[in-house]
């Protein structure tokens, strides 16, 4: 502006795909004074047509007299202040926009002479190249800053991660893509009873029980190959002191990036003592099932004898008597008639006692209260999670969010359940691995009642009748008594419900249990 005579001016620099102000000065009391965008109120005001003319053509526009009819006279500004010199210059080094100055005079025409723009175009190469440079320092000072930043996160999250590693309570390891051990925490080294030095030289595999290293080895393919990255699992491991402990593992493969190479992470939590409960809660339920059993036999043992010993021991008078009359010679004809007609009576009454023996798989009625079937099944499914993995069996649920509650015994329920799942899970042994799932439902009947379904896809029932699963005595399964299904369908029925069988679509069978909903009100 000293050299040029201006009384005020405006330098835009580039930003973003636009150019807007980066700076204004104007003449006060014979000094130029400067202000930077971030001092101003509101936008200076500028002739817009010539700044994209010079933008888009790269060339100096000189307006000698701009109140005199222009090339630019239309544009708003330049009609509004009556402008008289204005002077609009590129700023370019090597050919490219590194900014635009902007001078004008509004007291004098012709200030702007050929002598003063050859001097300003010079300034200007020299203001392009200094622009460039201080645009490149501020680039480097912020890319030193991010740079900075990115150190400090990476290295504070490297501390996280060290102090997660070192002071968890679960075992952490890091394996590389040929499976060694790359690092341990120290809860995985105790839990395994080896030194993280020892097991550098080993492989998750070789401390893997025998059983269970073909389902690893497929699991290491599987994420090697790009198949499956992420896998949770429940396994055996063996200790250095040869003792197994189960684990609930946790994996994930991640692949190479820039100068990290490719590794598995993986976090292992020691469960073995969840899982000798399992064993022992399912040793219970066998046993108790072993028990119901005999109590059962012993039940049906004890009704034959009572029902069947009036009628067997007639039997056994009349003919005792007959053969008496007949060694005496003394039996007419109508007598053996009629003893032989209480004979056959007697016959008939114990054949009609052995097909209706009442009771042989009762229970005591107990006592009921108001339940969530929801909670009953989640409850059951708690108690078969482990028969569920020792068949390799996927069990999905599907309940209704508010049912109605029912009243009934808790413990027979839970038993009619535990019935329906176990057969469920014994029909889906003889179908592909992909194939074994149980499918468990709830939902409200129409008239207020709640209903259950216990699907699987299995072989099915007998496609003639597959109501018989329900009859005493009749199973499907070479060692079954069929004493559980006729129990299970005498509880429902005893809580006013029904079950049923049918063969499922696809495949498989599914029971339905129906039970009245509870008419307390609120429940």
């Amino acid at each position: 502006m000293e050299h040029a005579g201006a009384e005020g001016g405006l330098l835009f620099l580039p930003h973003a795909h636009e150019y807007r102000i980066a700076a204004a000065a104007t003449t006060r009391d014979g000094t130029v004074q400067v202000m930077l965008g971030q001092d101003w109120a509101t936008l200076p005001e500028f002739p817009e047509s010539i700044l994209r003319y010079v933008i888009r053509t790269r060339k100096s526009v000189t307006l000698n007299d701009a109140s005199v009819r222009n090339l630019f006279s239309t544009d708003e500004y330049v009609h509004r202040r009556h402008s008289r010199s204005i002077l609009c210059v590129p700023l370019v080094k090597q050919g490219e926009l590194a900014g635009v100055l902007y001078l004008e005079n509004n007291l004098t025409p012709r200030v702007f002479t050929p002598d003063r723009l050859a001097v300003l175009e010079l300034l200007a190469s020299q203001a392009a190249i200094s622009l460039e440079n201080a645009q490149l320092y501020a680039g480097l000072t912020r890319e030193n800053i991010d740079r900075r930043n990115a150190e400090e996160a990476l290295r504070a999250s490297e501390e996280r991660w060290r102090k997660l590693f070192e002071n968890s309570s679960a075992g952490i390891a890091l394996c590389a893509p040929d499976s060694r051990f790359i690092a341990a925490n120290l809860a995985l080294q105790k839990m395994l009873g080896y030194t993280e030095e020892e097991l550098q030289g080993l492989t998750p595999l070789e401390l893997t029980l025998e059983e269970d290293r073909a389902a690893t080895e497929a699991r290491i393919a599987e994420s090697a190959e790009g198949r499956r990255q992420v896998h949770r699992i429940e396994k055996r491991y063996l200790r250095k002191d040869g003792s197994a402990i189960w684990a609930d593992v946790s994996t994930v493969f991640v692949p190479a990036s820039g100068n990290t190479p490719a590794f598995f992470a993986a976090v292992i939590v020691d469960i073995t003592e969840r899982k000798q409960a399992e064993a022992e809660a399912r040793q219970h339920r066998e046993e108790l099932a072993h028990l119901s059993r005999v109590a059962i036999m012993g039940e049906m043992a004890g009704s034959l004898a009572h029902e069947l010993g009036q009628p067997l021991g007639a039997i056994v008078t009349n003919a005792g008597a007959a053969l008496r009359f007949l060694e005496r010679e003394r039996l007419s004809g109508e007598k053996m008639r009629e003893v032989l007609q209480d004979i056959v009576a007697d016959g008939k009454r114990a054949s009609e006692v052995i097909h209706t023996i009442k009771g042989m798989a009762r229970k005591e009625e107990g006592a009921r209260q108001l339940l969530d079937l929801n909670d009953v099944i989640a409850e059951v499914l708690r108690l078969m999670r482990s028969d569920a993995l020792a068949r390799d069996c996927t069990v999905l649920t599907e309940l209704h969010p508010a049912l109605p509650k029912v009243e009934a015994n808790l413990v027979q329920l839970q038993e009619v359940f535990l019935n329906l799942i176990v057969n469920a899970f014994e029909a889906s042994k003889e179908v592909p691995r992909v194939q074994r799932r149980v499918i468990i439902c709830t939902e409200r009947d129409g008239d207020g009642a709640v209903r259950a379904c216990v699907r699987d896809f299995g072989t099915g029932l007998p496609a003639d009748k597959p109501e018989r699963v329900f009859d005493r005595f009749f199973s499907t399964k070479r060692e079954g008594m069929g004493i559980g299904l006729f129990i299970a369908r005498s509880i429902v029925v005893a809580h006013g419900g029904t079950l049923n069988a049918e063969n499922a679509e696809g495949g498989g069978a599914q029971f339905w249990l129906r039970l009245p909903a509870s008419k307390e009100v609120g429940v």
